[in-house]
């Protein structure tokens, strides 16, 4: 049996969602579908029921930040910063897809969770929410997954410091660990480059 074609699932994609695949593009041999937030969950709802298109499983979800996409040559640098990618797999027609969300707010980024749908997307929103502050609307049980309780901020956004905003040490008085604001100084290395003449037996 041979594989159904991109032409087929674009095809198939473009019959279903009509004018709620806002754009898709076919790059590297890979569909990506962007839809707008508004349409996210009709989109994936339609993506895992219509038999056209069978998409049974979710793979993955992550969060992503857009601020200075390369520094301003892509037209994604123009509108909103934050973003959420689903990749998903039908195994009843052999193909994959890439969808892509925008969230309208960048002061709040939002969209709605696709858990009453493919339940493997719960711990993946949980981690787009600690590690960007995308908020999944629906999800059942939206809090941190990778970083401790108390933590300040999100820290894949581009713009949180590497060096974060709080340090722990072990305080012997109070025979506890404690939280204190950073005391690192910020500081920029300059590699020191060794050159060797006739490196490696070359001459």
């Amino acid at each position: 049996m041979t594989s159904p074609s991109l032409e087929d699932l674009q095809a198939a994609l473009q019959s279903v969602l009509g004018d709620r695949a806002k754009r898709l593009v076919r790059q590297r041999d890979e569909l990506t579908l962007t839809v707008a937030a508004a349409d996210y969950l009709a989109v994936a709802t339609a993506l895992h029921e219509h038999p056209s298109l069978a998409f049974e499983q979710l793979i993955d979800l992550c969060g992503m930040d857009y601020q200075s996409y390369k520094d301003g040559a892509s037209t994604l640098a123009e509108g909103p910063r934050f973003a959420v990618v689903v990749h998903l797999l039908s195994l009843t027609k052999n193909w994959r897809l890439r969808v892509r969300v925008f969230c309208p707010d960048d002061d709040l980024p939002a969209v709605a969770s696709v858990t009453p749908i493919w339940k493997s997307a719960n711990w993946f929103e949980r981690e787009a929410f600690d590690l960007y502050g995308i908020v999944f609307d629906g999800h059942d049980d939206l809090r941190r997954i990778l970083t401790d309780y108390g933590f300040i901020g999100h820290p894949f956004r581009k713009d949180f410091p590497t060096t974060g905003h709080v340090e722990m040490r072990y305080d012997e008085e109070q025979k506890r660990v404690i939280y204190q604001p950073v005391t690192i100084e910020p500081r920029e290395l300059t590699p020191r480059v060794i050159r060797e003449e006739h490196y490696g037996g070359l001459h």
